[in-house]
């Protein structure tokens, strides 16, 4: 099941996996992305308005549970969009045991 453990201002939005900015600013991401089972790669981008700024690959063939995980600084407008998008493989499971966290650094 998809849950979110902290969304002050509702900010995120779980049905769309989309988190919108509220105002101008320097904002810290990371993600944590498990592929479970074997003989595939993933590859998963973290997108701000659509366009790919970092990702991160799994891609051992000879291990059930391998992760991909990744983190950033990005400078946002308001309104502006990130989200993750699995570019390669499948995730059994889908995004059951990923973690996604955002946070306001500085606004400016």
């Amino acid at each position: 099941t998809s849950q979110v453990l902290v969304n002050i201002g509702n900010h995120f939005d779980l049905t769309s996996s989309i988190f919108v900015a509220p105002r101008k600013g320097i904002y810290s991401f990371s993600f944590h992305v498990v592929k479970v089972y074997n003989r595939q790669t993933i590859q998963v981008s973290l997108m701000q308005n659509n366009y790919p700024v970092i990702s991160a690959f799994a891609g051992d063939q000879d291990v059930t549970r391998e992760a991909a995980s990744n983190g950033v600084l990005l400078l946002m407008e308001r309104e502006d969009k990130v989200h993750l998008k699995l570019e390669r493989g499948n995730l059994m499971g889908g995004w059951k045991y990923s973690t996604f966290s955002g946070f306001l650094v500085f606004p400016l």
